[in-house]
């Protein structure tokens, strides 16, 4: 009875249009107090939950990204896209995917790459003739893409709430990310055969090993990355340091687009982009802490367990739940409500930890481009002008939901890499 009191309280927050992490808060707030607990378990909760040496990686990360972005990478590795996939019907939209692949191994945010991408390309696509629809789309849904790929900021949060390894939610994300990419390439090639898009503007591949050329400091970050952490030289925290390092190389000394007197804006930047997302954690530990106290985990347990026979149908219950919280939820709170409930439920399975998380972060990143509460494609839609419940995201939505099943039924697909590297 007391987590439907909790719950209850939370969900008319969220009617009355009070945001996310401040419902979170404030209804266990409610609740704890209501209960006869002191005050101060809400600001140790609080600040106990992102005073996480794991957690510094995620400020670093999005520094990165914001820095690689100023720094004139992302137009760079677009024009490397440009001359890979150009000059073939719909090309604009491959190359917004495979964009996408390249920047996922820099910044880890869907939400940077879907902005700093979206303002490129979807004009872009507009002026060769895509309908605005089909361009916030393929835009929005391309991003997730960087969620998957490592280094994911998302991965970071997992792996510092179910203490999971960091590095080898990294690896296990390397080739369900590239399958999502070709998934996703392979729908936007079949729509736009459908609807007749033009053909990309073609670039010379001769032109190809220059634009490789002057790419190819900003495509060995994820090779630095994924290797110091493979070989034990640095953690995933002080990855992200050797991220913003490495940007500020880049943009200051190699592409000369950055300017000492750049750098307090961008921290500034940086700052004001990591404050919310470190709001959502410690607003939902102090939600999950009230939960525990309601006793719901134990329930949902019994509860799940009873319905739920062998670990496959666990983990569709699961996945359709997060899925389903995940259309009105931010990911980053549906990640902390429901993933320290159901990954200790999954590992009682004997449901690997590292498949497990890959399948939920997944799943967690189709919420993030579908109605109502899509991030994603509310960025795009808004930059194509369009209104976010048009933007033509379900054929990539469904394409992705065939590839979670795929790897739910083969876990080898997401688990066979750590195991080999690590």
């Amino acid at each position: 009875m007391d987590a439907v009191v909790l719950i209850s309280i939370f969900l008319f927050m969220l009617l009355i249009g009070v945001s996310v992490a401040a419902s979170m808060i404030l209804s266990a707030t409610i609740y704890l107090l209501t209960s006869g607990m002191p005050l101060v378990i809400v600001a140790e909760r609080f600040t106990a939950s992102i005073n996480s040496y794991t957690l510094m990686a995620v400020p670093f990360f999005i520094l990165a990204a914001i820095v690689m972005n100023r720094a004139g990478v992302t137009s760079r590795l677009l024009d490397v896209a440009s001359c890979i996939v150009g000059g073939v019907r719909g090309g604009t939209a491959q190359v917004n995917i495979l964009g996408s692949v390249f920047f996922a191994g820099m910044s880890g945010s869907a939400t940077a790459d879907v902005a700093s991408q979206g303002r490129m390309l979807i004009p872009r696509m507009v002026a060769e003739g895509y309908d605005r629809n089909f361009a916030a789309g393929v835009t929005s849904a391309a991003s997730i893409v960087t969620s998957v790929i490592p280094p994911a900021i998302i991965m970071i949060i997992y792996g510092s709430v179910t203490s999971v390894s960091i590095g080898a939610l990294f690896f296990s994300g390397i080739v369900p990310g590239l399958l999502m990419a070709l998934v996703m390439m392979a729908i936007a090639a079949w729509i736009s055969i459908r609807r007749n898009y033009p053909n990309s503007p073609k670039i010379d591949r001769r032109d190809l090993g220059g634009l490789l050329l002057r790419a190819t400091p900003a495509l060995l970050t994820p090779i630095l990355i994924l290797g110091g952490i493979r070989f034990g030289l640095f953690t995933p925290t002080e990855a992200g340091v050797l991220a913003c390092v490495y940007g500020l190389f880049l943009g200051l000394f190699v592409y000369r687009e950055l300017h000492l007197n750049d750098i307090p804006g961008l921290l500034l930047e940086s700052v004001e982009a990591t404050a919310l997302p470190m709001y959502i954690i410690a607003s939902s530990a102090v939600f999950g802490f009230a939960l525990t106290v309601t006793g719901f985990g134990f329930q949902l347990e019994i509860f799940l367990k009873s319905i739920a026979s062998d670990p496959t149908a666990f983990i569709a219950l699961s996945l359709a739940t997060i899925f389903i919280v995940g259309l009105f939820v931010e990911a980053t709170s549906a990640l902390l409500i429901f993933v320290p409930m159901f990954a200790p439920i999954a590992r009682s399975y004997g449901v690997d930890e590292v498949h497990y998380g890959i399948l939920v972060i997944m799943t967690l990143m189709v919420g993030t481009i579908t109605p109502p509460v899509g991030l994603q494609s509310f960025i795009a839609s808004n930059i194509a002008g369009i209104r976010v419940i048009d933007a033509d995201v379900w054929p990539f939505v469904i394409a992705v939901f065939v590839l979670i099943a795929l790897i739910m039924f083969f876990p080898a697909i997401s688990t066979f890499l750590p195991g080999m590297v690590l």
